[in-house]
């Protein structure tokens, strides 16, 4: 039996104070690294510890030394004996190449997505901070429009964007905004669990690759002999499990899933180009039946200097969408996401403008943010065009 690791800061363990102080400060992440010092991504700029916090009543002077191997190696041991799990071997049995990726919930300090991983100076690590509070679509600012897809009894829900655009926290929100509103079975496949769900209105089974199932494809395909309503695929990686999911959303069950694409249409692509040439036709029809919405989303630093703000693309899948993606005429949707304010849709540039004209975003952000500059008439509040 393993020897339980005590999570305190008492033993003269900076790191447990510091994750406090990370949630104290509003940070996102955490990174420790041989050779280096803490560092913090807040707001989505990534910081040194001794520079953003050493004002905080909580910082120590130990945080921002800089970590040897064995430091780090001690931290990333502590946090797999509280998840349980085995470190005799230094890897986790699903890691490959010394990566190690797991969530953990440590006691008073909360939950986090951890990746151990090794770099030229020795071991590392870059932990997640996942919010205590269980996100709720209306505290998020999210569309209005996500509440209603949370109805639909069938069909394929994406929700896209860049790494830590909080697709996971939207989609939790949904999930929970599910959870709460309708009496269905829902089975979630993740890669690792982050939020926790409780059953409340429905029934929620979470399950995690690596450890409940031995990948999504095997997991997807047991969940649909499990009697669900809605199915979350943490993430769409191959052609197997794409067929699969749109199978599901096809037959019946409402399917959330994510990608890692800048925008609505290009999820379209990205999903027909994980197939051989000879089925892309057939997986463009099958996708135009079943898919219901794709939204992308991209946190913006607020103007104000404090926090970030949301910006969506938003794509309905009208009569005129599924044509165009069962014809392959992926390039031409961009427009209709221009003109189809009427039925919900919008572009990334049109939510950047509304975000400026509405002083939650500044100048300079929309013009680095935006794609189409040259479409835009953008007047700041001085009255000056840029």
């Amino acid at each position: 039996m393993q020897q339980a690791y005590q999570i305190s800061a008492a033993q003269g363990n900076a790191w447990p104070t510091l994750l406090r102080l990370a949630r104290s400060v509003g940070a996102s992440d955490v990174h420790w690294s041989t050779g280096e010092s803490a560092w913090l991504r807040i707001d989505g700029q990534l910081q040194r510890v001794s520079v953003s916090c050493t004002s905080h009543s909580m910082y120590r002077p130990d945080m921002s030394r800089v970590l040897c191997a064995q430091d780090v190696h001690d931290i990333r041991t502590a946090l797999m004996h509280a998840q349980g799990l085995d470190t005799s071997s230094n890897l986790h049995p699903s890691a490959a190449l010394n990566n190690v990726d797991f969530a953990v919930s440590l006691p008073e300090l909360g939950r986090f997505r951890v990746n151990a991983f090794e770099q030229a100076r020795g071991p590392a690590l870059a932990l997640r901070l996942i919010p205590n509070e269980m996100p709720q679509l209306k505290h998020l600012n999210a569309p209005a429009c996500v509440a209603h897809w949370a109805l639909q009894r069938h069909g394929l829900l994406l929700f896209t964007g860049p790494t830590g655009s909080g697709k996971s926290t939207l989609l939790a929100a949904l999930l929970h905004h599910i959870n709460t509103e309708r009496k269905v079975h829902i089975v979630t496949l993740e890669d690792p669990i982050e939020f926790i769900h409780t059953s409340h209105n429905s029934l929620v089974h979470q399950r995690e690759v690596g450890r409940d199932t031995p990948d999504f494809e095997s997991g997807l395909r047991a969940a649909l002999r499990e009697d669900p309503d809605v199915l979350l695929v943490g993430e769409l990686r191959d052609s197997r499990t794409i067929k699969l999911a749109l199978t599901a959303a096809e037959t019946g069950h409402l399917v959330l899933a994510t990608l890692h694409t800048a925008s609505a249409p290009q999820a379209i692509d990205r999903l027909v180009d994980a197939f051989p040439s000879h089925e892309k036709e057939g997986v463009r029809a099958l996708f135009a039946e079943c898919l219901v919405a794709v939204l992308t989303q991209t946190l913006c630093p607020h103007r104000s200097g404090l926090g970030r703000v949301a910006a969506h693309e938003i794509m309905v899948a009208t009569p005129a969408v599924r044509n165009l993606v069962r014809e392959g005429k992926v390039s031409q949707l961009y427009a209709l996401l221009q003109t189809g304010h009427a039925v919900g849709m919008q572009t990334l540039d049109q939510s950047l403008q509304a975000l400026y004209e509405n002083q939650e975003i500044s100048q300079q952000t929309l013009a680095l943010l935006r794609k189409y500059p040259q479409n835009s008439k953008l007047v700041d509040n001085h009255g000056f065009k840029d």
